[in-house]
Order: structure tokens, then sequence, then C-alpha cells
């Protein structure tokens, strides 16, 4: 998955189905979890579960129909707890949680956001300045775009 997260501003033009971002609230999802999906759950696992299912991104996982692929990530960051446990289920575990949107990048990937829509706005631009503060002129060519020396009036 290389590359940079996708600009919450840009929309794709073409694709008329592009939702944009999902605002997802900050107290997270209401209510008792779901039933465990697979077999029979540990302590552990069941521990887990229930507090994943309190998230804001569980919001988008019971919208989704995501029920199995949590409660496989569960059961594989479970056995990741174990001391014994290699290198390639750790790598597994951090796909599934950027999957589920349980970190940035998968926040991001999913486009989602935990709280305001107001805090998905970008901040306006910074205008350039000069030396003495004031707005620097705009340049048309590469050569006035050029950093230059400026000379040390021995202070």
């Amino acid at each position: 998955m290389p590359g940079p997260p996708p600009d919450p501003e840009a929309l794709r033009r073409d694709r008329n189905s592009d939702e944009g971002w999902h605002v997802l609230p900050l107290t997270g999802r209401p209510g008792p979890a779901p039933d465990w999906p697979l077999t029979p759950a540990s302590n552990r696992e069941s521990h887990h579960w229930v507090r994943l299912w309190k998230t804001p991104q569980a919001t988008r996982w019971e919208v989704l129909g995501q029920h199995v692929q949590v409660a496989m990530y569960v059961r594989r960051l479970v056995a990741l707890e174990d001391p014994d446990a290699t290198a390639a289920l750790g790598n597994h575990v951090i796909r599934l949680e950027e999957a589920l949107g349980l970190s940035i990048p998968g926040m991001r990937r999913n486009r989602w956001q935990i709280g305001s829509q107001q805090s998905m706005q970008p901040a306006p631009p910074q205008a350039p300045t000069g030396t003495d503060g004031a707005p620097a002129a705009p340049t048309s060519s590469a050569r006035g775009r050029m950093l230059r020396a400026v000379p040390n009036d021995g202070a």
C-alpha cells in the first residue's frame, strides 16, 4: 500500500459514487457488542471483542458487516500476545488493524475521521512573507523563486 494517504479534500472526479470522508462519533458505538461469530471465544478474546465494539470505528464495521473480520483480528491479536508469537503474525495483525481502521494510516485509507466535520476543514494557506515580515511579491520565473543570500549587516 505505497503512496501518500488520500487527501480529505480531493474527491475523485471520475466516480460519482465517491462519498468522501466519514466522520465517526467521538463517543463510539453505543450498546452491547454483537455475538461472537467464530468458534467459542477465550476470556481474552471476549475482553478485546467487547472493548473494540465500543470504539468509533465499530459504527462503520456494523454498517459494513465486518463482524467476522473484527473477530479474526481479535483472535490474531490474542495469539500475538503469546511470547512465542512470530514476526509474520505481528505483520498480519498490523495489516488487519489497518484494514479495520484501528491505526492512523488505516483510518486515512478508509477515509474515516473521529470528531466533527469542522475539524476536517484545511487550514487557510499562509502567504509567504519577505525578510521584513511584509507579504512577499509573487514571482513568475524559477530564477525569481531561488534562494538568495541576504547581506549581513553586522548583527
